[in-house]
């Protein structure tokens, strides 16, 4: 390893790290009510996320560069497919038991794009690979409200498939409103006031770190001391950290020629992102292991600051 990438790379997280401490520390020296972390959840979600990509799709995005995009998500959709083949042939191999199942495979194929992925690959790309990060987030959004969602709701500990009803309101979130808005103003070309630009910039402004904090104040409630290692829980994060990315890195090593550095990067890192913090929701009302879920969660979120200095040290 380069130790000069090395040190770089954990220079860049080093602020990513002191935020989410932050969180962490108010937390626990009770700052936040309940209601806090929650309310602050939807604000990033539906007020400044779908704000920032507004702005920042116009800002970062021509028609040129739209179509360009295109052939990035027919990558990103056959990393998916391959990651899902992955995670339901270590489910069969290792004859994991129901209730367990859904959380497995979903932790190989989806991340937590949003509150972990996003900061992070703004505070290591910047905000020109916003488009490149929207491209993962689109595929990661679908494949996290279709498949995955059924797989979680349809995982149940005594083996019965739980009846629920799919929300179809999960496929539009804010986030992806707010892009598909952006697409509209840039496809009909659209004059943006700059007042509005600017509102909309200082709320955007408010994701990286609300979203840090978030995190912080998350793993607080966690609980670092509930934290275990079993059989199970090994294999998923084997495939979340090193089955995940390396697919995603292999299939663009070998058949994207001349895709842009910042876009292979983004996708890579994306897909080494954390696991989805909605999991354990997921899991509970499929009747799953929540605990799995939970621990899973915890351990994935954690873990994310040692393996991105690993990851970016590995593209160089």
């Amino acid at each position: 390893m380069n130790i000069d990438v090395l040190l770089t790379s954990i220079q860049s997280i080093i602020p990513i790290i002191v935020i989410i401490v932050l969180g962490y520390f108010l937390q626990a020296r009770g700052w936040f009510g309940e209601e806090f972390a929650p309310n602050l959840s939807r604000l990033i979600m539906n007020v400044a996320l779908p704000a920032s990509i507004f702005v920042s799709v116009l800002k970062y995005l021509t028609l040129d560069k739209l179509v360009s995009l295109s052939s990035g998500l027919v990558y990103v959709f056959a990393a998916f497919v391959g990651t899902y083949i992955l995670a339901f042939l270590a489910v069969w191999i290792f004859k994991v038991q129901p209730g367990r199942r859904g959380t497995m495979i979903n932790t190989f194929a989806n991340a937590n794009t949003i509150f972990i992925g996003l900061p992070l690959n703004i505070a290591l790309f910047g905000d020109n690979a916003l488009p490149f990060f929207l491209v993962y987030y689109i595929m990661n959004t679908i494949s996290t409200w279709t498949l995955g969602v059924y797989l979680m709701t349809s995982d149940s500990k005594s083996g019965k498939k739980q009846q629920t009803k799919f929300n179809w309101k999960k496929l539009l979130p804010a986030p992806l409103v707010g892009f598909l808005i952006a697409l509209v103003f840039l496809l009909a070309r659209i004059p943006v006031p700059d007042f509005a630009t600017n509102t909309l910039t200082y709320i955007g402004n408010l994701v990286t770190p609300l979203s840090l904090i978030y995190i912080g104040i998350t793993l607080q409630k966690a609980g670092l001391k509930t934290i275990r290692f079993d059989r199970d829980t090994i294999i998923t994060l084997v495939g979340r950290f090193i089955l995940a990315p390396a697919l995603m890195f292999s299939l663009l090593y070998f058949t994207a020629h001349g895709m842009p550095t910042t876009e292979f990067n983004t996708f890579v890192i994306q897909s080494a992102a954390p696991a989805l913090a909605v999991l354990p929701i997921l899991a509970n009302q499929g009747d799953g292991d929540v605990e799995l879920s939970t621990n899973i969660v915890t351990i994935s979120t954690i873990l994310f600051v040692i393996v991105v200095p690993i990851v970016m040290t590995l593209l160089g």
